[in-house]
């Protein structure tokens, strides 16, 4: 369970988070809603370790871990670019968390295979990510999320860079996943309709603090 305690940050000398907390449980995705400057992505990156609070602390099943360092805190992100490696093909860019956590390259490929199976992917294995549709790429860019099996998935408006109707195709897929995987997920989104498809829970961020929508 993701814990944010009385968060505050400052920019440019005026309050971007005013002493806010929020709780994300284990299998529940939350929405993040609000306008572009509203601090959002900020608390985003906060929970992430990216950026630190001023003040307030981050807390993981109880504990404070506001000074660990994000490739410590087991928790996954997907941006709105997909940040995904161009130089990889589609398998090795899946396979690349579990690689990166010592597990031997060849396993780590087969697991990558067999999840994008799943994904309806496996004919683009060995294609270059450049090479795919903004849909397809988004897949990836979750498979390579979910594979290592993240205490947490944050969510910084993931399909802003899709067209509407592939949008809400996956959303709700993305959604049905994330459920299926049982973690925790923080979502911000400025689109109600994508945080309605996919979130038990929502706040709207403005002027610093945190408004309950449902």
């Amino acid at each position: 369970m993701l814990d944010l305690h009385d968060i505050h940050h400052r920019w440019q000398d005026q309050p971007l988070l005013d002493g806010v907390s929020l709780r994300v449980g284990a299998g529940e995705t939350v929405a993040l809603l609000g306008a572009s400057g509203s601090g959002k992505s900020t608390l985003l990156k906060i929970a992430a370790g990216l950026e630190a609070p001023q003040a307030g602390r981050v807390c993981w099943d109880g504990q404070d871990i506001t000074g660990v360092p994000p490739h410590r805190r087991g928790f996954a992100l997907i941006f709105q670019d997909f940040a995904l490696f161009p130089h990889l093909d589609v398998r090795d860019n899946v396979a690349f968390g579990l690689v990166e956590q010592g597990m031997a390259r060849s396993a780590a490929r087969a697991q990558a295979v067999a999840l994008l199976a799943r994904f309806g992917l496996a004919g683009q294995a060995s294609a270059r990510v450049w090479t795919l549709s903004g849909g397809e790429q988004q897949r990836v860019a979750l498979a390579r999320a979910l594979i290592t099996r993240p205490r947490l998935l944050l969510l910084d408006e993931p399909f802003s860079a899709l067209d509407a109707d592939r949008r809400a195709d996956l959303r709700e897929e993305f959604g049905r996943r994330v459920r299926e995987a049982g973690m925790a997920a923080l979502l911000v989104t400025h689109d109600e309709a994508e945080a309605r498809a996919m979130a038990q829970r929502a706040w709207r961020l403005a002027g610093g603090v945190l408004h309950a929508l449902w």
